[in-house]
């Protein structure tokens, strides 16, 4: 499933003293969503600010080992540092940690790769993938983020979100809606009738709505106040999809998710949405 590609206007900040943090995290932002490393001139020309605010960010975060520059190309990546407290974080995720042996025997029983996600303001980012044995594997990996009202688990993650929540997360995507594929939903209208569609059977799919070819079933994982918290997607070829989906691939998916939601419940320190 593809990374978003749209770029955020400069966040506005919101609480006093927050402007120069707010600057940093957009730079940041913008490194990492791109496809190719930027120079410093590129950057500033994306980012909306003025250039010497650009050179001051980003020599700053060059200074932390948060950005790292090509020595001769003068290309900005992430940095070791960044990559570090990433690593960490994903190494001591709680929820991924309460969802993994679901997640592998998830994988083993459908013979597909499966992704765990989490929201992320207005998209899900894969926290966790792990990938079928087949040789033909997904495009993905931990950290991407997809789209809410095109992937499984962002359809799934925002069906069983209460109605005032929903309509607070839906008011917040871009309009139009980002359209990937013929067959992804083009308006809001119609994402609606697709999540209570969701709602009503408690799972979702993919049908080819962000890569030809790819289908993918998605499920919620919920939190000990029953609030959805995370969502688990099983991501199939076409041409070797099962006959049976509904007993190869969404039984075990509910599966998993009813045994993780169970252990959250079970352990207060896990049922937050707050848990990574």
């Amino acid at each position: 499933m593809p990374a978003s590609t749209s770029v955020a206007s400069p966040p506005t900040a919101q609480v006093a003293g927050t402007a120069a943090f707010s600057k940093f995290m957009h730079i940041l932002q913008l490194v990492a969503d791109t496809s190719d490393p930027m120079t410093i001139a590129e950057l500033s020309k994306l980012s909306g600010y003025p250039r010497p605010t650009v050179y001051r960010t980003v020599a700053a975060l060059l200074a932390e080992r948060l950005l790292a520059e090509h020595p001769h190309t003068g290309k900005l990546t992430l940095g070791p540092r960044l990559i570090q407290l990433a690593s960490r974080s994903w190494g001591r995720s709680e929820l991924r940690l309460a969802a993994v042996e679901a997640l592998k025997q998830l994988r083993d029983v459908t013979g597909e790769t499966v992704h765990l996600a989490v929201p992320n303001g207005q998209h899900m980012v894969y926290i966790e993938k792990l990938e079928s044995p087949s040789a033909v594997q997904m495009n993905s990996r931990i950290g991407t983020n997809v789209s809410l009202h095109s992937t499984a688990v962002g359809k799934a993650y925002l069906a069983m979100l209460d109605r005032a929540s929903q309509q607070a997360v839906l008011e917040t995507l871009p309009q139009p809606l980002p359209h990937y594929m013929p067959n992804t939903v083009k308006d809001l209208k119609a994402l609606r009738g697709v999540l209570e569609q969701v709602r009503q059977r408690g799972w979702a799919v993919d049908d080819e709505e962000n890569e030809a070819g790819i289908y993918c079933f998605g499920a919620p994982i919920f939190g000990r106040d029953g609030m959805p918290v995370a969502a688990i997607s099983v991501s199939t070829l076409r041409f070797r999809q099962k006959p049976d989906p509904g007993t190869a691939y969404v039984a075990p998916l509910l599966q998993a998710c009813r045994a993780i939601s169970q252990r959250l419940a079970e352990t207060p320190a896990l049922s937050s949405a707050d848990m990574l």
